[in-house]
C-alpha cells in the first residue's frame, strides 16, 4: 500500500461496485457450507477462536466490517459479544438479518462503509474486525484508518487477508478458481493482495500496535483450516489501540 493508494476523499466512497455486485449475486448462497463460500465456512471457526482468545469477546461491543452474510458476526454473537455488522451489499445484509433471526441472535446490521461509520461512531467499539475484506476495496489503508478510529482506546482490531506471494496466487487464485473450481473465477485479484509488512505499516500509521500475526493453514485431507506459523497464503493480524 503506497501513499498514493492511501489517498481517499469524502466525495468518493471507498467501494468497488464490481466487487459489491459480485457478492450481491452470490448472497443467497452465503450460508451454503458446501457452496462457493465453503472456504469461509471452513475458516470461520479458526478465525473466531483466535479473536476470542486474544480479546475475550463476551459482553463487549464488537464491529464486523465487511460482514457479508454474517458468518463472523454470528460466531461472535454466539460467544456473547454485542455485535454490529456493516457492509455495502444490500442482498448479503438481507441474508444476514434473516439468518440471524432464524438463529435467535440479535445483531445490528447496517448498510454503510467503514469510513462513514467511523465519522459517526468514533471510539465506540471494544473490538473491530475486518476479515477477508481489505483485498476487495480500492483503498485498504482507508479501511484500516477507519477501523482504528472506530476502536476505543485500549481496544483490539483484527484484520485477515491474503499475502501477495506466488504461493498465494497458485493456491487462492489459480488452484481455487481455475483448477478446483472452489471459488468463482474472478473472486480475487492478485494485485490487491497485501503483504504482512504492508499491513503492519498501515496499522502503525493508524496508531495501532501489532501484537500478533498468525498464518491460516489448510489441510486438504481433513478439509480444515488451522493456525500456522506460515503466512505465505492467508494470515490474520491482531492489533491493539493504546
Amino acid at each position: 500500500m503506497t501513499a498514493a493508494t492511501a489517498q481517499h476523499t469524502e466525495h468518493n466512497a471507498n467501494v468497488d461496485n464490481a466487487e459489491i455486485a459480485k457478492f450481491e449475486r452470490a448472497a443467497n448462497r452465503w450460508w451454503d457450507a458446501e457452496g462457493e463460500f465453503k472456504p469461509l465456512h471452513q475458516m470461520n471457526p479458526v478465525r473466531a477462536n483466535f479473536i476470542d482468545r486474544c480479546a475475550k469477546v463476551a459482553g463487549k461491543q464488537l464491529l464486523d466490517v465487511g460482514c457479508g452474510g454474517g458468518l463472523l458476526s454470528e460466531a461472535m454473537a454466539q460467544r456473547g459479544a454485542q455485535v454490529t455488522g456493516i457492509d455495502m451489499g444490500e442482498a448479503p445484509l438481507d441474508v444476514a438479518r434473516l439468518h440471524a433471526g432464524q438463529s435467535g441472535l440479535s445483531i445490528n446490521y447496517q448498510q454503510t462503509t467503514a469510513e462513514q461509520h467511523a465519522a459517526d461512531n468514533a471510539g465506540t467499539f471494544d473490538i473491530v474486525c475486518s476479515l477477508e475484506m481489505l483485498e476487495h476495496v480500492p483503498d485498504p489503508e482507508s479501511v484500516i484508518n477507519a477501523c482504528a478510529t472506530l476502536t476505543k482506546p485500549g481496544g483490539d482490531v483484527f484484520f485477515s487477508t491474503l499475502n501477495r506471494t506466488p504461493l498465494a496466487y497458485l493456491i487462492a487464485v489459480f488452484g481455487a478458481e481455475y483448477v478446483a473450481n472452489i471459488l468463482p473465477r474472478g473472486t480475487h485479484d492478485y494485485k490487491k493482495f497485501i503483504t504482512p509488512a504492508e499491513l503492519s505499516g498501515a496499522c502503525r500509521r493508524a496508531g495501532l500496535q501489532v501484537k500478533q500475526i498468525t498464518g491460516l493453514g489448510y489441510n486438504p485431507i481433513t478439509q480444515r483450516f488451522n493456525e500456522s506459523k506460515h503466512v505465505a497464503i492467508n494470515y490474520i493480524v491482531h492489533a491493539h489501540k493504546p
